[in-house]
């Protein structure tokens, strides 16, 4: 339905984590294709025996891996390297009424970088609600979360 492609000029940007709300959530086919990310995907769907856990990979132009965020998973990636451009494909348009975000600090999430490093953000990923703050609009439909291989 729709392609993405974001860059980010400096190492150690930290975007998310993002996702839109029902009825207009998106599945997401991520992919880096200049420079290295460490993606990462959570699930946040209520009810989950997974919520509120994560998985995470580097992606780069170098591997060519891709990353599948379903709905009802928050998505988020840090820059490993100056200028890096990511597309991903979504199974939906932008919505700005059904935008939405956790903040990236607050999942436990093992970013790749200087534990006294404070990564670049966009001023709406500084506001976004904590992962205890956040009621969640999607239901678990019966799909655990997957590790990684």
């Amino acid at each position: 339905m729709q392609d993405n492609h974001s860059y980010s000029a400096p190492a150690l940007t930290l975007r998310g984590l993002h996702f839109q709300t029902p009825d207009r959530g998106q599945d997401k086919l991520v992919r880096c294709i200049r420079g290295r990310i460490y993606d990462v995907a959570v699930d946040v769907r209520r009810g989950s025996p997974t919520y509120g856990q994560w998985v995470g990979t580097e992606l780069s132009a170098e591997n060519g891996n891709q990353l599948f965020v379903p709905i009802g998973f928050a998505h988020g990636f840090l820059t490993l390297e100056p200028d890096c451009e990511v597309t991903y494909k979504c199974s939906d348009t932008y919505a700005p009424q059904n935008d939405g975000g956790i903040r990236w600090d607050s999942v436990g999430i093992d970013w790749p970088m200087p534990g006294d490093t404070t990564p670049e953000l966009s001023d709406k990923d500084k506001v976004q609600p904590t992962l205890a703050e956040f009621d969640s609009p999607f239901a678990y439909d019966g799909r655990p979360l997957a590790p990684l291989s």
